[in-house]
């Protein structure tokens, strides 16, 4: 079974047009493969959003990332250990975030799917294309997604591996930035949230503090004191004598 071309390891591939449509709602913006299969559970750090609820969304994710056509077979139980595959990525990317080593468990969950590639990368029009294997392709193409996280969590990539700052994301990048200040796992969804609640914030505070500023300008208690002396005046006026 042939898969869409690109190299999904290193870049979003270009998608048959079907493929395109079913990858409506995922998170295909990170450069790392692994990456973007952990976003298919979003707002980690809030109420989650699962992107892979059903066999079907997990075959168009595989086919959106060229890993697969479809019509991939893809059973429940895939499903079940494709979430533990995804959440053992998650647990060991965020362990090497904070400076730590993945737990031993996730380490070996990682391996025992690793030893399963069988998937064959080939250039094809000058393009890098996966072959799958016609035997459970859907379990080979997991496989590449955890070859791509044993690469990026073992240092075989530049760059610096870290956590997204937006406060509900608690995805995962590669910073390759010149100075290393890359802050969100993707500038067009969470630095774009960011950006937009900073703006949000920012203007709320001068429309709260426009009225106390119009209050202590210069003069204005004296024209407000004289407006009422006036109007005090006036009625004084109106009195009977």
């Amino acid at each position: 079974m042939t898969g869409s071309p690109a190299d999904p390891s290193t870049s979003s591939p270009a998608c048959p047009a079907a493929a395109q449509r079913g990858a409506e709602g995922f998170r295909l913006g990170n450069e790392i493969l692994a990456f973007r299969f952990v976003a298919t559970l979003g707002e980690r750090r809030a109420d989650p959003v699962e992107r892979i609820a059903t066999p079907e969304r997990l075959r168009a994710w595989l086919a959106a990332n060229g890993l697969g056509g479809t019509d991939t077979p893809v059973t429940e139980a895939l499903l079940r250990d494709a979430r533990e595959l995804r959440e053992a990525i998650h647990r060991a990317g965020t362990a090497v975030a904070c400076g730590g080593v993945p737990e031993a468990a996730d380490e070996e969950l990682l391996n025992r799917w690793g030893a399963r590639h069988r998937a064959r990368l080939s250039l094809c029009g000058g393009q890098a294309q996966w072959h799958l294997p016609d035997a459970d392709p859907a379990r080979a193409a997991l496989a590449v997604v955890a070859l791509d996280a044993v690469a990026t969590l073992g240092g075989q990539r530049d760059g610096v591996l870290k956590r997204c700052e937006q406060a509900t994301c608690g995805g995962l990048f590669v910073d390759t930035s010149r100075g290393g200040r890359r802050r969100w796992c993707s500038m067009a969804t969470c630095g774009n949230k960011v950006k937009k609640a900073n703006l949000k914030a920012s203007r709320d505070c001068a429309g709260a503090g426009a009225a106390p500023e119009a209050a202590s300008r210069p003069g204005a208690a004296s024209r407000s004191g004289g407006a009422s002396e006036a109007a005090s005046g006036a009625g004084r006026q109106g009195q009977p004598a």
